[in-house]
């Protein structure tokens, strides 16, 4: 059975010794199961990432809004992509993988750890390679480069007892270690080495991809590389090494390589995985990773004077007993002089602008408006523009244009309003789509005038 097997989130995983005629369900082996389900019936936090149901009278773990991989101790990799690319071509094909992995690599680029991540290589394009062996192929490719600006030495300090006098001789332990053997030399001296704390730690992590790669050409290209290293040891203790490096003048070509190995040697682990057996994981939540992408793409939509903050919990929702309780914490705000003109909150979800009646309501969730309502509340003093963003996916292409119009304790309308926009993830620079019925003051004066260039569409379900 092929041990490598890609899905969606909120994809289903099964048992392969209870395979059955089912379209939904990815089959896995019974060990790799085994060792998931374990997860997933613990108390610990990494749990959260699967989800055991019952579905086609099947026992599955369902995937949760975590995209990434998984390696199991028996070598099963499961990667799961965002779900955007499959709500766009409305089920699992080459393509939906394709663009869900995109879409994910560009996210994850504009993240501090990943920002050394290429995006529109050639390999990734032609080769559809998964998230793992991509990874691994930009990592090579960083020490590749190394190699051919030249790896660095250094003066290391060595001790020992030699057939000549060379360097500082250490008396003490001359007369300790060869008051018989007269003709040796215990002696300390500096040597121009390799083996310094960079080179170390990237060795190590030559090293580890060794074991993690399945690609032919990664493994080809990694022994290729490791043969530059081989008069370098590995890092003993790589996290030392990491707190001992020093990056001396020319040797910003180590930046990258070392961004990898940290990585690498950390056990690709945003998201780390316990059990009886380790096990490799690589895995970001789904919300966090969209939240940072759009954090860091939307000072690029905004006028100069505005400022752009993200994660702010000046607010709280009650005070108790003198104490200030449940924090508001929306996901950005925009600043004019210091004072907020208007609050934004991602949504990693997927929306349905046809279906615009009281029942469905876009599939909008009761909680987000709530929270909505006391960010306005909150933040804007219960006037104000407030933006729901969520991914440009197949069924909201373009933004509801009417907003929210929040009421009164009578029914009757306020100033607050809410608008749902989408956030179109590409790879030079994303797009933000604001209804053009939004233009209009203050609005017009906060953001640029292209997310404006929209037709209305229908909101009449």
């Amino acid at each position: 059975m092929d041990k490598s097997i890609t899905v969606f989130e909120y994809g289903y995983l099964a048992d392969e010794a209870d395979k059955k005629e089912s379209k939904r369900i990815n089959w896995i082996s019974s060990a790799a199961f085994k060792y998931l389900k374990q997860l997933c019936l613990c108390t610990e936090s990494e749990s959260s990432f699967v989800r055991l149901k019952m579905i086609d009278s099947t026992e599955v773990l369902q995937t949760q809004n975590y995209a990434g991989v998984i390696l199991t101790p028996d070598g099963t990799q499961i990667e799961i992509l965002p779900k955007i690319g499959k709500a766009a071509y409305q089920q699992q094909t080459e393509a939906a993988e394709e663009q869900s992995r995109e879409s994910l690599l560009v996210m994850l680029a504009c993240l501090g750890d990943f920002r050394h991540l290429k995006t529109e290589t050639a390999d990734i394009k032609q080769q559809k390679m998964p998230l793992l062996e991509i990874f691994i192929s930009q990592f090579l490719a960083s020490v590749n480069h190394l190699i051919k600006r030249g790896i660095r030495s250094d003066y290391a300090q060595r001790e020992d007892n030699l057939l000549f006098l060379k360097g500082k001789l250490q008396v003490g332990k001359q007369l300790k270690h060869n008051l018989v053997n007269k003709h040796k030399f215990h002696v300390e001296f500096e040597e121009f080495l390799a083996d310094r704390p960079e080179n170390r730690v990237i060795h190590s992590a030559l090293h580890c991809v060794k074991k993690l790669s399945r690609s032919m050409a990664n493994q080809r290209f990694q022994q290729e590389l490791a043969f530059t290293f081989a008069d370098i040891p590995v890092s003993k203790d790589h996290h030392q090494d990491f707190q001992r490096q020093r990056i001396d003048r020319g040797m910003a070509h180590y930046e990258t390589p070392l961004a990898w190995a940290k990585l690498i040697l950390n056990a690709f682990s945003p998201l780390t995985m316990k059990g009886s057996h380790s096990a490799t994981s690589l895995l970001f939540p789904m919300e966090a990773v969209f939240e940072s992408y759009v954090a860091s793409q939307l000072h690029l939509f905004v006028n100069t004077g505005y400022q752009v903050k993200s994660q702010i919990s000046s607010s709280k929702l009650v005070k108790h007993v003198d104490k200030d309780w449940f924090q508001l914490k929306p996901d950005l705000l925009i600043h004019d002089a210091g004072k907020s003109v208007c609050v934004l909150d991602t949504k990693w979800k997927t929306l349905d602008v046809s279906k615009a009646n009281g029942t469905d309501k876009y599939g909008l969730s009761q909680a987000d408006i709530y929270q909505m309502f006391a960010y306005g509340h909150n933040y804007l003093s219960g006037e104000g523009d407030m933006f729901l963003i969520f991914p440009y996916q197949n069924n909201f292409d373009c933004p509801v244009v009417e907003p929210f119009i929040f009421t009164d304790i009578n029914g009757k309308e306020t100033n607050l309003r809410l608008w749902l926009v989408p956030f179109q993830i590409l790879p030079t620079k994303g797009k933000l789509m604001l209804s053009a019925k939004a233009n209009s003051a203050p609005m017009n004066t906060i953001f640029t005038p292209d997310v404006f260039s929209l037709p209305f569409i229908s909101t009449q379900g």
